[in-house]
């Protein structure tokens, strides 16, 4: 199987793990900007291991793009701040779907800044997925005054997370897996750990049962999850990519109702069908523009 054949399975297989990431969150005994600190840490001595194992170091033409990573990494950073950020304004619902409307922004972004077409088949796509994702969530979802100021964080984690997967998207013409994974999870840890102490978080995790689920959300969720989302990204146009990450919401509903005993009813069932909807017919989409 080529590369390009395996990417499709390895960005299903990746949105899964990343599925993983909100059941760790909720069980840790951390803070939220802490919980991201720490995925970002403890994943970086693995990838420094397999930077080492690396032939050669970066060309002088990739160091010189190395501020693009390190920008990547900046946005992955604000999304995972933001989101956090955004669950203490308002609903998990609200949080959850707002910051699952990436797709929308990387489709504009890269009509936008790189010229790529969007047919009507995969405008037509998006919305479905996008309806699948409100289903997942529709029985807690609300819309107030109060929770305004949250679900507008909840959009702009949406835009981080957009500008994190068209930074990737792009570098990875320049630079391997490795590299990627590396340089942004080094950025990523560098802005979360003094927004942590800054916002008074406790940061220093109180058992080995904590030390555990954070080394499982740094190696799952992190270094399997993103990793496999950046190897397929050197593959897959950003825009599809982005809209086959809604599979992640569909995953942790399914994980929060075998782990946690959360309900998973048939409008759930009903959403993610729709969502894996969505993603099929974007897929055709794709492959019909590529003939």
């Amino acid at each position: 199987m080529t590369p390009a054949a395996r990417a499709l399975p390895a960005l299903v297989l990746g949105a899964v793990l990343i599925g993983l990431a909100p059941i760790f969150v909720r069980l840790v005994d951390v803070g939220p900007s802490a919980a991201a600190f720490w995925r970002l840490a403890l994943a970086l001595p693995l990838l420094g291991v397999l930077m080492l194992r690396r032939r050669a170091a970066a060309a002088g033409g990739e160091r010189g793009a190395l501020r693009w990573l390190w920008l990547a990494g900046l946005f992955f950073a604000g999304d995972l701040a933001v989101w956090h950020q955004a669950i203490e304004f308002t609903s998990v619902a609200n949080a959850t779907l707002l910051a699952n409307v990436a797709p929308v922004f990387v489709a504009l972004a890269m009509w936008t800044l790189y010229g790529e077409r969007i047919s009507g088949r995969f405008a037509l796509g998006l919305l479905l997925a996008l309806a699948g994702a409100a289903c997942l969530v529709a029985d807690s979802l609300g819309i107030s005054r109060q929770t305004a100021f949250g679900d507008l964080l909840g959009v702009i984690a949406a835009m981080f997370y957009a500008g994190y997967l068209i930074g990737v998207s792009r570098q990875r013409r320049v630079f391997d897996t490795v590299q990627v994974m590396f340089w942004t999870t080094a950025a990523g840890a560098v802005v979360t750990l003094p927004l942590a102490v800054a916002l008074g978080e406790t940061l220093w995790p109180a058992s080995t049962r904590e030390w555990g689920l954070l080394v499982g959300l740094a190696l799952l969720s992190h270094v399997g999850g993103q990793g496999l989302i950046a190897y397929a990204l050197a593959h897959l146009p950003a825009a599809f990519s982005s809209v086959s990450l809604l599979l992640q919401p569909v995953a942790a509903s399914l994980f929060a109702w075998l782990l946690l005993a959360e309900a998973f009813g048939p409008l759930q069932a009903l959403g993610g069908a729709i969502v894996l909807g969505g993603i099929v017919l974007c897929r055709f989409s794709m492959l019909r523009a590529q003939r």
